[in-house]
């Protein structure tokens, strides 16, 4: 019998990626340790925007809110996150942040879209008449084109970002279980 010699390149075979996406509040514990540690690798480690630990007091106050790969038998994994949130003296305004997709799922299936969508809808549910957000100037142009408004811009940790508001109406009124 000829020797078979193969060579097995792990380049060949792209990382798994779930075609099963759930945009939800994170509830349970394991949840909300992988969506702070999704934010961390993102803004901390990758983009090295807030060095260190990139919490602050809004996550006290915040709704955050997943995007969850169904693997089946493999378990789940945490494909986006974001938060939202008010302050105390502004009552029918509400903010977006922190925004990030895992690298594996950048460009894919419209995480960041559906992340955007359900943090403007849930706000809007919940009273919201104003949403705004700080986002970073290079995605000034995908914000607009889910559209959003340039307001200005403002420094965020250092570094550049833009002020941007929604436009409500274009946004689904969806209630459910506060």
């Amino acid at each position: 019998m000829a020797n078979t010699k193969f060579a097995l390149i792990n380049d060949v075979f792209p990382n798994f990626r779930s075609q099963h996406i759930q945009v939800k509040v994170a509830n349970s514990p394991w949840e909300k340790q992988k969506y702070y540690q999704l934010r961390k690798k993102t803004f901390s480690q990758e983009q090295k925007i807030l060095l260190g630990n990139e919490k602050d007091s809004q996550d006290f106050q915040a709704i955050p809110i997943i995007a969850l790969a169904s693997n089946w038998c493999i378990g789940e994994e945490v494909a986006g996150a974001v938060r939202i949130y008010q302050l105390p003296d502004e009552e029918n305004t509400w903010y977006g942040g922190r925004l990030c997709v895992a690298r594996a799922y950048r460009g894919y299936q419209n995480i960041g879209k559906a992340l955007i969508n359900e943090a403007v809808s849930r706000a809007k549910d919940l009273g919201c008449e104003k949403f705004l957000a700080t986002v970073q100037p290079q995605n000034e142009k995908y914000f607009k084109s889910v559209h959003w408004h340039t307001l200005g811009s403002v420094d965020v940790a250092g570094k550049p970002h833009v002020y941007m508001q929604a436009d409500l109406s274009q946004y689904p009124f969806m209630p459910r279980d506060k």
